[in-house]
């Protein structure tokens, strides 16, 4: 049941093979066992999770059931659940209650989905790596010494380790597609305002971006035709048209034109990550693709735009935790400024703190034409490189991340080291374009152990169904989305 399809599950519970209850119990069975080891869940509640499930039950026997009613899911928790703890990774929302419930948190409760939990994650999203977390490190699955990823960790090591059949993620600067590489699962990062971010707790408003995270391109379909579509609560919501995300996963790939940006394919990636791609190129060339080579000059500079707009942004929406309306306050101050200072202190942590200190200097007087200013020139001269390219090809590949999973704690004291990570994804973001992270293969650690690599997939503005066609296809020849980390079978 673990290694099953959205597709295969949902005939499962339509077929009476298994009821939502039963299958609940054995995702919530496979994380009281693998939970303390991979750390991937912040809370749980096993009563709700049950309560759903019996209700699934019953809307599956009078036949009004949609593809993903009565599936056990996880969700990242920094989307509002309501009556259920929602942290944000934080120790200044460790006892948060949700009074509502986050658009997404509603469409797949309106969807029949169960909740399994919340999952684990850097601190207000702000990580590559899932060590900034309060609630301590999550291990990927594949290796217990390694990170998962960031800042969407939890769901990535969850679905990696099958303990949930899906899960969901946020996106700021690849969040979702760099840890759907290093534990070998498919991501997908949507259009900039496709998917409601209302109750989502913000990070940096203009580059946030919720999506899924499954073990195949499929999977990642069924759940956008949930996700998917307008919110008149979301002011950065687009009023796209409903589309039904599967209708194209079938297209054949002939004629297809892929763009592989030089600056994907230069100094700093990894050899054997190098050759995974080739690889992958070569089986999409099968599938009747054509290359051309493409150029984004502006690439390099995505990483110093996003840790100058970013920071920014999250200064300015972090600056609402203050200890009196919610939130973590100091038990003993002097009065009320102090008690500013202290529970803010005590409250956030390192890269939390970091990120609010470079967000108010880059907007301070002075500095804000310097810094903030000309970081959003280049931002638009970054989006202008992804339109160029498109006149030349339909979709964009490359590698997801420049290497395979490091270990934890690797690159804690080396902040520049771990922004790097994201170098492949930030301009997706920078430029609100859709990109997702398939299986593309393995590569071998020194110490012998196989790691997974990731092929990202960029396509134009709401270019979703193309690029899940695009995944489709590499994974109906091949067989790297079922592998499973051993010890987790």
């Amino acid at each position: 049941m673990i290694n099953q399809s959205l597709k295969q599950l949902s005939q499962m519970l339509a077929s009476k093979e298994v009821s939502s209850v039963e299958m609940t119990q054995t995702f919530l069975d496979r994380i009281k066992q693998y939970n303390p080891d991979i750390n991937a869940y912040i809370t749980l509640d096993e009563d709700k999770s049950l309560a759903q499930a019996k209700a699934a039950d019953g809307i599956l026997a009078a036949g009004t059931a949609t593809p993903l009613t009565g599936i056990p899911m996880a969700q990242k928790d920094i989307f509002c659940a309501k009556d259920w703890r929602t942290t944000c990774g934080s120790k200044m929302l460790e006892t948060f209650i949700a009074p509502y419930d986050a658009n997404v948190i509603t469409q797949f409760n309106h969807a029949g989905a169960v909740n399994l939990g919340k999952t684990n994650m850097d601190e207000f999203a702000m990580g590559s790596s899932n060590e900034t977390s309060y609630f301590g490190c999550v291990n990927n699955p594949w290796d217990l010494t390694r990170v998962p990823g960031g800042s969407s960790g939890g769901s990535a090591a969850a679905v990696a380790g099958r303990l949930c059949a899906a899960a969901t993620g946020t996106d700021t600067g690849g969040s979702i597609r760099q840890p759907a590489s290093l534990c070998g699962f498919t991501g997908l990062k949507p259009t900039y305002g496709l998917v409601s971010r209302y109750g989502m707790i913000a990070f940096a408003s203009s580059l946030d971006q919720a999506g899924p995270m499954a073990k195949s391109a499929e999977d990642c379909a069924l759940m956008m035709n949930v996700m998917a579509g307008f919110d008149e609560r979301d002011s950065t919501s687009l009023n796209h048209p409903k589309e039904d995300y599967t209708s194209k996963l079938n297209q054949p790939l002939t004629g297809l034109k892929v763009g592989l940006p030089k600056e994907y394919f230069a100094e700093g990636l990894d050899t054997d990550v190098a050759k995974v791609i080739d690889n992958a190129i070569a089986e999409y060339k099968k599938l009747g693709a054509e290359f051309v080579d493409i150029s984004l000059p502006n690439a390099g500079l995505s990483i110093p735009v996003y840790y100058v707009l970013a920071p920014a942004e999250a200064s300015t929406n972090l600056s609402r935790y203050d200890g009196v309306r919610y939130g973590h306050r100091a038990a003993e101050y002097d009065d009320l400024m102090d008690m500013y200072m202290k529970s803010r202190a005590e409250g956030f942590g390192d890269e939390v703190k970091r990120r609010i200190l470079i967000g108010t200097y880059v907007l301070s007087a002075g500095y804000y034409d310097a810094y903030y200013l000309k970081a959003q020139k280049i931002r638009h001269l970054i989006a202008d490189d992804f339109k160029a390219a498109y006149k030349k090809c339909d979709i964009i590949m490359g590698p997801t991340v420049p290497s395979t999973a490091f270990k934890t704690g690797e690159k804690t004291d080396d902040p520049v080291a771990m922004y790097l990570q994201d170098i492949y994804t930030i301009a997706t973001n920078l430029a609100g374009l859709p990109g997702m992270s398939i299986p593309a293969g393995f590569s071998k650690s020194s110490d012998g152990k196989d790691l997974p690599v990731g092929l990202q997939i960029i396509g134009s503005y709401f270019d979703e169904a193309r690029m899940l066609n695009v995944g489709h296809a590499y994974q109906q020849v091949t067989d790297w989305h079922t592998a499973m980390p051993e010890g987790f079978a």
